[in-house]
C-alpha cells in the first residue's frame, strides 16, 4: 500500500469521524442550548473522543501492549455509543422530518415559539440519551456476559449410521486481540469442552494481532480436545495479522489449519476447508482443487469463513458449509449494511440440496457490544437424512 493511499484512507476516516461527531454535538449540545459550562464540557469531550479514535488505532499499531489497551477499551466503547447515538438520533430526526412534511401537507404550522422549540430539542436530547444508555448497558452485557450455546440438528444425506449424532462444535470470529485475552478465551474453551465435542471447527477471524503479541493469549486453545480433531480456516483478519506465522503456530496448539484441503474425518465423512477470499495468488481459495477426486456419495462438511463462499459450494454439491464473518450484524441496525455485502447474515439456509450455517460469532470486533445479535457457540448434531 502506497503512502498516498494510506493518506487518502486516513483522510476519509478522519472526515467521517469529524462529521459524525459534529452531528452528535449539534443535536445533544448546541440545539438544547445547555448552560455555558456544560456546553464547553460537552464540546471538549466530543472533540477529545473524536481525536482518540484515529490516534488510539494508530497507537495500537505502533505501541502494542498494555500502555494502549485501557485507552482502546474507552475508544471502542465510545465507538459503539457513538454509533447508537447516530442511529437513534437519525431515527428521531427522520420522524421529525416526516412530521414536518405531514404538517405542511395539512397546512398546519410547527411550533414557532422559541421556548417550545427549545423544549422539544431538550426533550429529544434527554430521550435519546436515555435510550442510548439503556442500549449500551444491554449491548455490553450481551457481548461480555455468558455466551449462548446454539444447538441444532443437521441432516446429511448418506451419513453412515455409525456417525449419527456426531457432535460438531463451531466457534467463529473469536477475535483474540487488544480487548479479548487469555482469561476470556479460557472460559470459551471450557464451555466448548463441556459440550463433549466429537469435532471442533474454528471458522476464521481467530486473532487480531501477531503471534509475538498474542502467543500467551491463544495458549488456552491447547485445551481444545475432540475425538476427530480441531480444525481451522482463515478469515480476513488472519491476513492482517501475519497469516504465515499463525498457520505455523496453530498446529503447536493442536489446531490443524485446512488451507484448500480435504481430510477424512471418519469412514464416510469428509471435512474440507478453504482460505478466505482475502487471500490471493497461490493461496487464493480454490474449492474445485479442494474437492477434486472426492466420492460424491460421501457427505462433505466445508469450512469457509465468508457466507459468500457458499454460493460456489452449493454449485459444487457440498452438503454442509459452516461460515461466520458477519457477527450477525453485531449491533443493530448494522445488520442491514452487512446484508449488502453478504447474501446470508446468520442462521441456517438452504440452496438446493446444500445447507449453510452462519454463526453470529463467538467474540466481537470493535465495540464490545452486541445488540440483537448475541454471541454464540454452535453445537451441530449430525444425523442421516
Amino acid at each position: 500500500m502506497t503512502l498516498t493511499r494510506i493518506f487518502v484512507g486516513l483522510l476519509v476516516v478522519c472526515t467521517l469521524v469529524a462529521g459524525l461527531h459534529y452531528y452528535v454535538w449539534a443535536r445533544l449540545v448546541r440545539d438544547p442550548q445547555l448552560p455555558q459550562l456544560w456546553t464547553r464540557v460537552g464540546t471538549v469531550a466530543l472533540v477529545a473522543l473524536a481525536l482518540s479514535i484515529p490516534l488510539s488505532l494508530l497507537g495500537s499499531r505502533l505501541l502494542p501492549g498494555l500502555p494502549v489497551r485501557p485507552l482502546l477499551w474507552v475508544v471502542f466503547i465510545w465507538m459503539g455509543i457513538g454509533f447508537l447515538f447516530l442511529t437513534v438520533l437519525g431515527i428521531a430526526d427522520a420522524g421529525r422530518a416526516l412530521g414536518w412534511a405531514l404538517q405542511r401537507l395539512l397546512g398546519a404550522d410547527g411550533p414557532s415559539d422559541p421556548q417550545k422549540r427549545l423544549l422539544l430539542a431538550r426533550s429529544l436530547a434527554a430521550g435519546v440519551g436515555g435510550v442510548v444508555a439503556g442500549l449500551t448497558g444491554f449491548g455490553l452485557k450481551s457481548a461480555l456476559g455468558e455466551t449462548q450455546v446454539k444447538e441444532l440438528t443437521i441432516r446429511l444425506r448418506n451419513l453412515p449410521a455409525t456417525l449419527s449424532g456426531l457432535r460438531l462444535v463451531q466457534i467463529s470470529d473469536v477475535h483474540v486481540g487488544p480487548l479479548l485475552r487469555k482469561d476470556w478465551l479460557a472460559r470459551i474453551v471450557a464451555e466448548v469442552q463441556s459440550l463433549k465435542p466429537d469435532l471442533i471447527a474454528i471458522t476464521g477471524d481467530l486473532v487480531d494481532g501477531s503471534v509475538a503479541e498474542l502467543r500467551e493469549h491463544v495458549a488456552p486453545l491447547a485445551d481444545l480436545k475432540a475425538k476427530h480433531g480441531v480444525f481451522f480456516v482463515t478469515g480476513n483478519h488472519e491476513y492482517y495479522s501475519g497469516v504465515e506465522e499463525w498457520m505455523a503456530h496453530l498446529p503447536k496448539l493442536g489446531v490443524r489449519p485446512l488451507a484448500n484441503e480435504r481430510v477424512e474425518i471418519a469412514p464416510g465423512l469428509d471435512l474440507a476447508g478453504i482460505n478466505d477470499l482475502t487471500a490471493h495468488g497461490p493461496d487464493a481459495p480454490d474449492l474445485k482443487r479442494t474437492l477434486a477426486g472426492r466420492d460424491p456419495l460421501r457427505p462433505v462438511v466445508l469450512l469457509a469463513h465468508q457466507p459468500r463462499q457458499f454460493l460456489e459450494a452449493a454449485d459444487q454439491g457440498v452438503d454442509l458449509t459452516l461460515s461466520g464473518h458477519t457477527h450477525g450484524g453485531q449491533i443493530w441496525p448494522f445488520t442491514f449494511l452487512v446484508a449488502l455485502a453478504q447474501p446470508y447474515v446468520a442462521g441456517l439456509h438452504l440452496r438446493g440440496a446444500s445447507q449453510l450455517y452462519v454463526s453470529r460469532g463467538t467474540g466481537f470486533w470493535g465495540p464490545p457490544m452486541r445488540i440483537l445479535a448475541p454471541a454464540e457457540i454452535t453445537l451441530l448434531k449430525l444425523v442421516p437424512a
